[in-house]
């Protein structure tokens, strides 16, 4: 009974000491996307949507740990798609957050001759990640993301928050979220006119950085 006790005790412990997601910080203000992105979405969403996703997965992960230390399967396992869900929505989110910027530069020159390489050109690219960000069901995004096996760029879409890199392997550099959320308040159900905007606002030193580390 006393062992119970102390390993009991340990396993509290070590959950309290879990270190919880915590919602990151915009690298600008809530307006400075305008008026490609108006204030009110961007404070919607991150304040409220992206906290969301961390306040469930922080639940999430603390329930998971309950269950391992109980060796409890079944709950372990319905916990899956919360983990999924929740996780993918901070990941994708924290990607989000840093893939746009009021002043995101130019595509570094190693990006764009693989862009040139692998799409023929920057027109190209751009078109088929719109076409296929638009035609997402439901919810979703859009990815520019890196092949690591093929070695080269390649466009892909996702479910409600499933992470790129987590469902399809490719590393992920470029995310367009066609979320309601994200664009509703301004776009109304014209999710084209939103899409084809946010090239506007991409920051493509972001990206580059994400590529040529991809490339390592």
């Amino acid at each position: 009974m006393l062992m119970s006790q102390r390993i009991g005790s340990l396993i509290r412990v070590a959950g309290a000491s879990r270190q919880k997601h915590t919602l990151p910080e915009l690298p600008y203000e809530y307006n400075a996307l305008e008026p490609v992105i108006s204030r009110e979405i961007m404070s919607l969403h991150h304040s409220k949507h992206h906290a969301t996703y961390i306040n469930n997965l922080n639940v999430a992960e603390e329930k998971l740990a309950q269950a391992q230390a109980k060796g409890d399967i079944d709950t372990i396992i319905n916990l899956a798609p919360a983990l999924k869900f929740n996780g993918g929505g901070h990941i994708n989110h924290s990607i989000f957050w840093h893939n746009l910027s009021p002043n995101g530069g130019k595509p570094s020159d190693v990006l764009t001759k693989a862009v040139e390489k692998d799409f023929g050109s920057w027109d190209n690219l751009k078109n088929q990640l719109s076409t296929a960000s638009v035609a997402v069901q439901g919810s979703g995004w859009g990815w520019l993301g890196y092949n690591k096996q093929m070695k080269k760029l390649q466009i892909a879409t996702c479910q409600n928050q499933d992470p790129l890199q987590a469902t399809t392997g490719l590393v992920p550099l470029f995310g367009i979220d066609v979320w309601e959320h994200a664009y509703y308040l301004q776009y109304k159900n014209v999710r084209a006119d939103y899409v084809k905007a946010i090239f506007d606002v991409a920051n493509w030193n972001d990206i580059s950085q994400r590529y040529e580390k991809a490339l390592k």
